[in-house]
């Protein structure tokens, strides 16, 4: 047996490359079935994030469905999703560089063709109706948008550029004629038609909420022309979330609400026309998430057997468990299976398939028979590179906070059985908090961390109150505290660790991107616990972001924040920007060149700020890039400047070869 060599943290010898982390960055989403065949999607980095429909079976193992260049991706709503429907194998899609809406039959050798006519739209949210032979989903008339011009400069203070208007639309699936069934409100989701076509139902809601501040469900019958009739409100409204309604096979309408405080599961028996709207019976009645937040179309979290049987995933306490729900009632049931974060979910026959992963399993597609009770990974996202002893598991800790509070997070120790620490060294830390801000941390594998952990950091991934996964109380703790709340719990997780002699109280860091980036930035500019800084394209202006940033979130500020424009003075208050001269400690800063939520004059001030006091710091712009990174060499270039940056801010040199980020005013000692 050879000893471990002695080698500071930081600068340890990883068999964890880069490339393997950037490898590790294909996104698995929205998976299908349609009769024996899977379906999912995979977003490549290594072809410039081009999304791809991927199509599985038994026989002829898996095969691209989408050829070049075409890319299978939305923007409607900004962050798109609902890009695809399946229907007995025929796939109809959103193509990314024009927002039309694809067909490609099943054994086609020809190219896509297209359906709908080109135009000023978006579209999201597809859904197959059978019964009228046409496609369901949102379509985004951005007519107002191109009125209104790219260039903001024209918006007086206080006001917002024109937006997109939302519509609830059918599609022929013959002619591609588009039918507008539904208008008004600021944004539609989901729509859902009845097994036999005489019923759809759907979820609406209105500036200035969120979906996960309140929606409405609404059902409607279809008419004999394919019109809608007798449109009502059935659920949701005032403080009560509604998302994923779904038919079951007894023609009754299932929904996961949060009005218990906690996303459930519920049935409702449909009104007919003139009758009041039936009490929905409690499914479920669990201090458990049977749903998240609606940040993309197309999440699913619960499929129905053809019995009535549910199956759906419940997070609690940032962990999924997969459950089996009875038609008749009864309590939920888990299913035994190793995955610890579940979504994607979908239901046909006695199969199921959904997107599953754990703190040692990678995001994958995976297939379960219910009866046989037989688990099959289809499509990892990437295969580990190492054995499991260079991995570093996750401790889930639960830490005091400010208001006498108690906030989470998950901390992956410095793992490599190669080499050890100097005695009486701490590790450094990276503290990371993630983007949204309502969205949450869980604990599957990820090479990004692992990178850091197995070159001898500490990194803590913080849950702060606002996160999702622990009941709409906590998430709802957020509201008019954005910039306060989350960075006072980034600083107590890292307080925390350093208190209990794990992490070096010197050498601790934080990261984050978009709304993580914005608590980066925040806490260096109004907390002096950290002694570096990673902000991936990070908001620094609010005002900014209230008055210019797309629809779907412009008004997501007047919850967390304030209402703007009455609450400016709030928005200048929280602002990092306006304190970069309280910003001492180095900081790098990653900014896409073509991004339009946090565009990079926002970084580019930030940068002149530091450069005019000489603070250190580095800034690296991305050509191509927009609000998050898909080119495979953008973001290695980007971790391996963050790793450089941290090396000479925090005194080691990385054992990788790697260009080095140039810092600006970094003292030499």
């Amino acid at each position: 047996m050879t000893d471990k060599r002695e080698v500071p943290y930081g600068a340890w010898p990883s068999p964890i490359s880069i490339e393997a982390a950037v490898s590790s960055f294909l996104g698995l989403a929205e998976v299908r079935l349609d009769g024996e065949d899977v379906y999912w999607t995979e977003a490549r980095p290594q072809e410039g994030g081009r999304q791809v429909i991927v199509r599985w079976n038994e026989h002829d193992g898996q095969s691209d469905v989408t050829p070049a260049p075409f890319n299978a991706r939305t923007m409607a709503h900004e962050y798109g999703g609902g890009w695809y429907a399946v229907d007995t194998g025929t796939v109809w899609f959103v193509n990314m560089a024009d927002g039309r809406v694809y067909v490609q039959e099943r054994g086609a050798s020809s190219e896509p063709r297209a359906l709908t006519a080109e135009g000023p739209y978006r579209h999201g949210d597809l859904a197959v109706d059978r019964a009228r032979g046409r496609l369901l989903c949102v379509r985004e008339d951005t007519t107002p948008m191109q009125a209104g011009g790219a260039d903001h400069s024209e918006t007086a203070e206080g006001e917002r550029p024109p937006e997109p208007v939302d519509l609830l639309t059918a599609i022929d699936l013959e002619s591609g004629e588009a039918t507008t069934l539904a208008s008004g409100y600021d944004f539609y989701s989901t729509p859902r038609p009845s097994p036999d076509g005489s019923k759809l139902a759907w979820l609406a809601w209105s500036h200035p909420n969120m979906p996960w501040d309140t929606t409405e469900l609404w059902v409607a019958e279809v008419a004999a022309d394919g019109g809608l009739a007798n449109e009502r409100m059935v659920a949701g409204g005032g403080e009560e979330a509604v998302v994923q309604p779904e038919w079951a096979p007894d023609g009754t309408l299932v929904y996961v609400s949060d009005k218990s405080g906690w996303w459930n599961l519920y049935r409702m028996t449909v009104p007919g026309e003139g009758s009041r709207p039936a009490e929905p019976v409690a499914l479920t009645s669990m201090e458990a998430e049977f749903a998240g937040p609606l940040w993309v179309f197309g999440l699913r979290w619960y499929g129905i057997a053809p019995d009535g049987t549910i199956v759906a995933s419940a997070n609690a306490r940032g962990r999924d468990t997969l459950m089996m729900v009875p038609a008749v009632g009864g309590p939920a049931e888990p299913i035994a299976v190793p995955d610890e974060a579940i979504d994607s979910l979908v239901v046909s026959g006695r199969r199921v398939a959904y997107i599953g992963g754990g703190s040692a399993q990678p995001r994958s597609v995976v297939m379960l028979d219910l009866d046989r009770g037989e688990r099959r990974e289809l499509k990892a996202s990437f295969e580990v590179p190492v054995g499991a002893a260079y991995i570093s598991t996750p401790e889930a800790i639960s830490f005091p906070t400010t208001n006498g509070d108690v906030a989470h997070a998950l901390y992956y120790s410095p793992t490599n059985p190669d080499v050890t620490a100097p005695d009486g060294e701490l590790p450094p830390l990276i503290v990371t908090t993630h983007g949204g801000p309502t969205s949450q941390a869980n604990g599957v594998i990820n090479l990004g961390v692992q990178v850091f952990t197995s070159r001898g950091f500490g990194v803590v991934d913080v849950n702060y109150r606002g996160s999702t996964g622990y009941g709409r109380e906590f998430m709802r703790k957020l509201d008019d505290k954005w910039g306060i709340y989350d960075v006072d719990d980034a600083v107590a997780a890292a307080r925390y660790l350093a208190d209990r002699g794990q992490v070096d109280p010197k050498r601790m860091g934080i990261r984050g991107g978009s709304a993580g980036g914005y608590t980066t930035l925040c806490a260096l500019a109004f907390h002096d616990v950290f002694a570096a800084g990673a902000s991936y394209f990070g908001v620094g202006d609010l005002e900014a972001l209230a008055r210019f940033t797309h629809k779907y979130e412009s008004r997501y500020l007047d919850r967390l924040v304030a209402p703007y424009p009455s609450g400016i003075d709030v928005y200048r208050e929280r602002s990092p920007i306006y304190a970069m001269d309280r910003v001492s400690c180095p900081l790098i800063v990653l900014q896409g060149e073509d991004d339009m939520v946090v565009p990079k004059a926002q970084a580019e001030q930030i940068v002149a700020s530091l450069r005019e006091r000489k603070v250190a710091h580095a800034y690296l712009l991305f050509p191509g890039e927009g609000h998050g990174f898909r080119q495979a060499a953008h973001i290695r270039r980007s971790l391996e400047a963050e790793l450089s940056f941290y090396g000479q801010v925090f005194g080691f040199q990385p054992a990788d070869d790697l260009e080095p980020v140039p810092v600006e005013n970094l003292a030499r000692s």
